[in-house]
């Protein structure tokens, strides 16, 4: 694809990724606008590596830059995180720009974003007593949000899939019942007799 229409794809999905509810109660309301400015200038090409290690380092670096970004008052580690890793999720499942940018091969690296439906789930799912306790997006430190990544990870390959696809089910707790956000919990269960209907005329 031509270079053009790639870097309006990134726009176009930097604007998307960035929905009004994305980063509210952050202390600023320019927050939102600064994030959508930022994303939309990342080389993507920097997440294409070749180890966790070096993915991991190039995301806390952005991550860090994104909040430096941030209007004073709201330069929370925790939201720039959220906002990276929901571009970040958006940019693997266009695929044009997943081929362009090789984001197949850094897909089992991407961490799910992380926010109130996720944290809850993850909880349940995890364990509560084996996670620190979940205070929102704007307090969220790089440790506490390690902890709930490796979580996820655990989760998500009961599944047989990436955790940054646990989104899809976390979000706003649409498949909160689903199989694959609790997998075990959905092997233990007896499967029920079908039922019969008897049609008398």
């Amino acid at each position: 694809m031509k270079e053009e229409l790639i870097r309006l794809l990134q726009y176009r999905t930097a604007e998307g990724a960035m929905g009004p509810s994305a980063l509210r109660n952050q202390g600023n309301c320019g927050v939102l606008a600064a994030a959508r400015h930022f994303l939309k200038a990342i080389d993507l090409f920097k997440f294409s590596v070749t180890t966790e290690r070096k993915f991991n380092s190039v995301l806390d670096t952005y991550t860090n830059n994104l909040k430096v970004s941030f209007p004073k008052g709201a330069r929370h580690w925790g939201a720039a995180r959220k906002a990276l890793n929901l571009y970040l999720r958006d940019v693997l499942y266009n695929r044009y720009l997943t081929r362009h940018f090789g984001f197949r091969k850094i897909e089992k690296w991407l961490e799910v974003p992380l926010d109130s439906y996720a944290a809850k789930a993850i909880r349940k799912g995890f364990g509560i007593k084996e996670l620190p306790p979940w205070k929102g997006v704007k307090y969220l430190t790089p440790e506490t949000s390690q902890a709930y990544q490796e979580a996820a990870k655990r989760l998500a390959s009961k599944g047989g899939f990436a955790r940054v696809h646990l989104d899809v089910l976390y979000w706003r707790g649409v498949g909160k019942d689903s199989k694959l956000a609790n997998p075990s919990l959905h092997r233990t269960q007896k499967k029920r007799a079908p039922v019969t209907l008897t049609l008398t005329v």
